[in-house]
């Protein structure tokens, strides 16, 4: 059974969101908070593997929520709800470390699939919050310089992980384990100085890897 946290300030949005989640026999929705101080406060007495987090509530966003919990809780995946007008907290979370971006308005297939892409290892982002966030990273200045240092399969992991695989998919691509897919992005990040699999995606799509 997987374990969920559930942070939405606004009651009746988290009943559906939760009743939502549980159509899928294997999640459950065993924490709920109002706002990320109760949020952090849950995790720290029990343990979540996901954290579906609203990026605006009271006290504390789910933003500077998700700050904590990547200290304290790196395994944990977080999954953040966003509106139209949220772009810039969404490119905010994206540099944090987010592991995936819905919109509350997203049916229940939709949530549950992004929740089991998260599980994985897999970076999701719902088709109309990258259609908003995608163009704005790609506004940036494009780097054209890549590392010297990376060898042609690890370029050809970046680019897979840029594209949003997970671990899994990207062994079946290139006919290797997931075990030695895990070593090669670990290596990958040691040598770029990144922090976690969001933040190597980020340089794909700025060194135009993608």
């Amino acid at each position: 059974m997987v374990s969920i946290l559930l942070a939405e300030d606004q009651v009746l949005v988290r009943q559906g969101l939760k009743m939502m989640i549980e159509t899928d026999p294997e999640l459950l929705v065993n924490g709920e908070a109002e706002n990320g101080k109760e949020a952090i406060a849950l995790c720290e007495k029990y343990s979540f593997n996901l954290a579906v987090l609203d990026i605006r509530m009271p006290e504390m966003t789910g933003l500077e929520a998700m700050r904590v919990m990547r200290r304290q809780w790196p395994e944990m995946k977080i999954l953040i709800l966003t509106t139209f007008n949220d772009e810039d907290y969404a490119l905010e979370a994206l540099k944090n470390g987010a592991n995936g971006y819905m919109l509350k308005n997203a049916d229940a297939e939709e949530l549950i699939r992004s929740i089991r892409s998260c599980l994985k290892g897999g970076l999701t982002i719902e088709d109309q919050v990258a259609a908003k966030v995608l163009p704005a990273l790609m506004q940036k200045e494009i780097q054209t310089h890549i590392d010297s240092s990376l060898t042609k399969r690890e370029i050809e992991i970046i680019t897979r992980v840029g594209q949003g695989l997970s671990n899994k998919e990207i062994a079946e691509e290139l006919f290797l384990s997931i075990g030695t897919i895990k070593n090669h992005i670990s290596i990958i990040l040691d040598k770029l100085e990144l922090r976690d699999r969001t933040q190597l995606a980020i340089y794909a799509i700025r060194h135009n890897i993608v």
